[in-house]
């Protein structure tokens, strides 16, 4: 009697999408980028530079993003059975030491200005700002729909996120700047910008961490599972019961069910096989699954499973 191994290992329309949204948004930032550089250098406002600097950030992100992307594409061999999946999450990773530098270099520049403000065109940085977060809305418009997909889509879209506010306390700054004169309120957005990434890049680097350490998925409750399991008919216990996360949108599990000797026939075996698969599908949205199953009276050798 076959049985169907349909297990969603590749979701190809939906990594063409991502490949598309990501393009997009790093056309809008490398754009984006030139034009503040040449600002900043030409009006002197580090408070610009430091967008420029975060909007560098999100440049390098992307680029490592879309050749994750084009990696986690590549199939499945004997000595990568998962393929390059994990690429995506590397390269979050990697997306969120580089925030974390740039913020850490920014902030110590805003604090020396704080002791020795610098001349600022208050006019021009505030235009260049607008500019940059017209464009950073245009790519929080692009890479919405995938950001709850990919955790590479998450990580760009959580960087353009903090690049408009960024840019909004670029134009905060320059505004006080031409009303009032205070040079330090270019810093002190310096400083707000720095800490508003930071925050965010801890987040990510976090949900990376727990990929890459095999955590159980932080919105999965493993006991629920069990009892869900073990409420099968036949079903008598689970053990060995382990969950993780292989990339964004993958999850994986193994466990050990043991159930009563008249579920070894035929029917009976492929009947459970089939209601387990369905049940970790339906309540936990769980499509990758390898399960032992073992008789009532089977004992495994003692210190087998740790």
């Amino acid at each position: 009697m076959p049985h169907s191994h349909d297990h969603g290992l590749s979701n190809g329309s939906g990594r063409a999408k991502t490949r598309r949204r990501l393009a997009w948004a790093l056309g809008m930032a490398g754009s984006v980028l030139v034009v503040e550089v040449v600002g900043a250098i030409w009006t002197g406002s580090l408070a610009l530079l430091a967008d420029a600097g975060h909007m560098a950030a999100d440049s390098i992100g992307l680029v490592f993003a879309l050749v994750a992307a084009a990696l986690a594409d590549r199939p499945p061999t004997p000595k990568r059975t998962y393929g390059l999946k994990r690429a995506e999450v590397l390269a979050a990773l990697s997306n969120a030491l580089i925030v974390v530098g740039i913020a850490v270099g920014v902030a110590v520049e805003a604090i020396g200005r704080l002791f020795r403000p610098t001349e600022v065109e208050a006019g021009p940085v505030m235009i260049l700002a607008a500019i940059g977060l017209l464009a950073n809305v245009i790519s929080l418009l692009i890479l919405r729909g995938g950001a709850k997909e990919s955790i590479n889509v998450r990580g760009a879209y959580l960087e353009v996120i903090g690049d408009s506010l960024g840019s909004v306390a670029v134009i905060a700054s320059a505004a006080v700047i031409a009303w009032t004169g205070w040079l330090r309120a270019d810093a002190v957005a310096s400083l707000a910008i720095a800490a508003l990434i930071l925050p965010r890049a801890y987040a990510l680097a976090a949900d990376v961490l727990r990929i890459l350490l095999e955590a159980t998925p932080k919105d999965m409750d493993l006991e629920d599972l069990r009892r869900h399991l073990e409420e099968l008919p036949g079903v008598v216990s689970v053990h060995d019961l382990h969950a993780w996360t292989i990339t964004s949108g993958l999850q994986s599990l193994t466990a050990h069910v043991v159930v009563e000797p008249e579920r070894f026939n035929p029917k009976a075996y492929h009947e459970l096989l089939d209601q387990m698969g369905e049940c970790l599908a339906g309540h936990f949205d769980l499509t990758h699954s390898t399960f032992q199953v073992e008789p009532a009276e089977h004992v495994e050798p003692a210190g087998l499973h740790p």
